[in-house]
């Protein structure tokens, strides 16, 4: 069975989905790989308390790491990719490269990037911090403003200054 709540954070509303009770996704408002609600089953605020305390801890600086239940539905590639985001220390970014290194294989690289892509459990499972080869931000399905946010929040000393001259 599967149920869903909205909760307000500073990137705007979060819609969190329970699958069986477990927390199964986690989209935002503008998410370019949002399924339709419609499949989210009802809302109720029951059952996300765990996640939405820590969401709350974590945008006020208090939590690095997230210590849910998790049920990302994905093939066993994609699996295995999420497994080694959440393994990211907070604050820290890795690039798809090193990712793809990290399972055996850079030959696995685009693969890599798409399984980020399509991670279904954003910020709790941080693809945000997965950055381009040449340290820049790449694609994020929150929007690169969103993913600029995050990284800030976890490291400000990523926050670019604007340059006077």
């Amino acid at each position: 069975m599967r149920t869903h709540s909205i909760i307000d954070s500073p990137v705007g509303e979060l819609t969190l989905v329970n699958t069986d009770g477990v927390l199964s996704a986690l989209y935002m408002e503008v998410h370019a790989r949002r399924p339709d609600q419609a499949g989210f089953g009802e809302r109720t605020r029951t059952g996300f308390e765990q996640a939405t305390e820590q969401l709350a801890e974590y945008f006020g600086g208090q939590r690095t790491q997230f210590a849910l239940p998790l049920a990302p539905l994905g093939s066993e590639f994609q699996q295995q990719v999420w497994q080694l985001l959440q393994h990211i220390p907070y604050g820290e970014t890795r690039t798809y490269g090193q990712l793809a290194d990290e399972l055996g294989n850079r030959l696995v690289i685009r693969a890599v990037g798409s399984a980020n892509a399509r991670n279904p459990i954003g910020i709790v499972v941080p693809c945000h911090r997965v950055i381009g080869a040449d340290g820049s931000l790449t694609g994020y399905a929150g929007g690169l403003q969103r993913k600029e946010f995050l990284l800030a929040l976890e490291n400000p000393s990523r926050v670019t200054q604007p340059c006077l001259f």
